[in-house]
């Protein structure tokens, strides 16, 4: 995440740094969230941390367990069916809304993370991969005229990735997703606002329905 913590209040600061280490895998699903650790890890006490947890709980990114207190919340195959079309949703009304903001410095920045996405492909660096990828999406949705489908698709996206599995559950994901960010990438070049719409609605179901077939795959075999 980029913002920028010295405007920030400790609840504030609290709560994105709880985010933070969700989309970067390292708090997965069901991994407990307590007041302690966290007021330890940040400096300061536990109320603005209480703040916090009660935000994100409200939010969706964390859930109350009787037997393990607040934890990241997890989700089952409909519920990331839904949040994948809803992400396509959002993404492509980002790129109708702020279609005048698609300016050389925008193109530039998508062009130059295309490149090091190329390069984390190569590599099969799926670490790297993932957080190009959130890059991506928010140039495509963090415009002065979508501010508000940014905030939602920035909820959709600490969801998504509580699943920590993402593109290491899905075979050739990696080269599917660059592939539809290339498409995108052309659409936007040509001033085909609508064109780019569409499909990066399209790589958000297809991203949505390649990861529950991946992850019901695993299943079947660790049952097996």
């Amino acid at each position: 995440m980029n913002l920028q913590r010295q405007h920030l209040t400790k609840s504030e600061i609290a709560a994105q740094y709880i985010q933070e280490q969700i989309l970067a895998g390292s708090a997965p699903a069901g991994s407990p969230i307590t007041t302690t650790a966290l007021s330890e890890a940040l400096g300061m006490s536990e109320t603005p941390v209480r703040e916090a947890i009660k935000s994100l709980a409200g939010e969706g990114w964390l859930e109350h367990s009787a037997h393990r207190g607040t934890v990241v919340a997890s989700l089952n195959a409909a519920q990331v069916t839904e949040i994948f079309a809803l992400r396509g949703l959002l993404n492509a009304e980002a790129i109708r809304l702020g279609r005048v903001h698609f300016d050389a410095d925008r193109m530039a920045a998508i062009d130059e993370n295309l490149a090091e996405s190329e390069a984390a492909v190569a590599a099969n660096d799926f670490d790297r991969y993932s957080a190009l990828n959130r890059a991506f999406h928010e140039l495509l949705c963090n415009t002065p005229s979508s501010e508000w489908t940014f905030r939602l698709f920035g909820v959709l996206q600490g969801k998504s990735a509580m699943l920590r599995a993402g593109f290491r559950a899905v075979p050739d994901g990696l080269r599917r997703s660059l592939d539809a960010h290339l498409a995108i990438r052309a659409a936007l070049a040509t001033g085909d606002f609508e064109a780019a719409a569409e499909l990066a609605r399209q790589d958000e179901v297809s991203a949505g329905r390649h990861l529950v077939d991946s992850l019901a795959e695993q299943k079947r075999k660790g049952a097996a």
